[in-house]
């Protein structure tokens, strides 16, 4: 599976982005795909995760109540919603896959990774 993330940018606090996660591949409905980011000096964060179906989902506290995750498998696209961005929401966001739910909010436990978007919220 070969994933590309887009839709990053820059925003003023309180604003909204769309993340994409474009996936190549006729498997990608039988992935668990997560977002993680990660800030300069930090390491890389979870931040949801979203089962092959789209039945579970999952985030972390921090962006619980501003982000949704989607999928649509038709178009082999796992999407972010950004909502009410704030300046700690600044990162490189990366999107990731694996068939493993048990492992899909640890960095080490995905199998495929896309190239980073960058997000930047300006306050």
């Amino acid at each position: 599976v070969q994933l590309q993330a887009s839709g990053g940018g820059l925003v003023q606090v309180g604003g909204s982005l769309r993340l994409s996660c474009a996936a190549s591949g006729r498997a990608f409905s039988t992935y668990t795909v997560t977002w993680f980011r990660q800030a300069p000096g930090q390491e890389r964060e979870f931040v949801a995760t979203i089962t092959t179906l789209g039945t579970i989902t999952n985030y972390a506290d921090s962006v619980k109540g501003r982000f949704t995750i989607s999928r649509d498998n038709a178009k082999n696209t796992v999407y972010l919603q950004m909502k009410r961005l704030k300046p700690e929401d600044t990162a490189v966001y990366y999107c990731a896959a694996t068939r493993r739910y048990s492992s899909s909010s640890d960095p080490n436990g995905m199998d495929y990774w896309g190239k980073g978007t960058q997000v930047t919220v300006s306050s």
